[in-house]
């Protein structure tokens, strides 16, 4: 059975997760967002290192960048040079779904690995922002695959690059952001199971290998494709290490801009 318990950037969930019986049963579907940024802006009372055990990630996405064709760019290199140039006069645009959500950190650590400075304006979703950039009023976004291809399709937007440090199959002929000159750069959405802290560890290792028969299926693998994501499954302990790993970068970033839950 599944329970959507949306409100409150995933609070609500993750505590319905955390004060249920740590018995395998409930489990938390989490997405990158809510699970990493928002308790650090918020320090919200249930936390991945608090209140939870991994189980396993899932799967994982990249974001693109895009541009409305209107701006004059048809690199990541000319945009940032474009953005340089205008220095604090007229700054670029970027939209995403909120602050503090995944997609505004992928604009923000843009910023600071580029050494310029867009300005964030956040919309109330993803699909929001994309159809702001589709439109021409923000200039730049980053929506997942399946947000960019139909505006991409209807040439509303043009993609630059993608943020993940590999290709994206879907589209394949878009460049990454660490091979389009901006080195290192490394920022995608992730989907990952946990459970309640206090479950056995053998009711843990039974869970996560059925995440990961059923996540490296054909069917699953098409579904997943379809979406614009890839199969990812780990170990409990290394998802857990990876979590740990996700909340000290975003840590520094957020400390770096200077960000503050609103």
């Amino acid at each position: 059975m599944v329970e959507n318990r949306a409100g409150a950037s995933g609070t609500l969930g993750k505590e319905r997760v955390a004060t249920s019986p740590a018995d395998g049963y409930t489990l938390l579907v989490m997405s990158s967002g809510d699970a990493i940024v928002q308790p650090l802006l918020a320090k919200t009372p249930r936390d991945l290192e608090l209140g939870f055990a991994p189980v396993s990630m899932a799967a994982t996405g990249a974001y693109v960048l895009v541009i409305h064709p209107s701006v004059p760019a048809r690199s990541v290199k000319e945009l940032i040079a474009l953005g340089k140039a205008r220095g604090n006069t007229g700054k670029l645009t970027f939209a995403s779904s909120g602050v503090g959500s995944s997609v505004h950190l992928a604009g923000e650590l843009l910023n600071v690995k580029a050494g310029f400075k867009m300005l964030h304006v956040p919309y109330k979703s993803s699909a929001d922002a994309a159809r702001a950039t589709a439109s021409g009023k923000v200039e730049v976004s980053f929506p997942g695959v399946p947000g960019a291809l139909p505006f991409l399709h209807a040439n509303k937007i043009r993609a630059l690059g993608v943020t993940s440090l590999k290709r994206v199959p879907m589209m394949a002929d878009v460049p990454t952001l660490n091979e389009a000159g901006v080195p290192g750069y490394d920022r995608y959405g992730w989907y990952g199971v946990l459970t309640p802290l206090g479950t056995p560890v053998e009711v843990i290792a039974r869970l996560n290998s059925a995440m990961v028969a059923v996540v490296n299926t054909s069917e699953m693998k098409t579904i997943l494709n379809n979406q614009g994501l890839e199969p990812q499954t780990q170990t409990p302990p290394r998802f857990g290490a990876f979590i740990q790993g996700e909340i000290a970068e975003n840590a520094k970033l957020i400390k770096v801009i200077g960000l503050k839950a609103e």
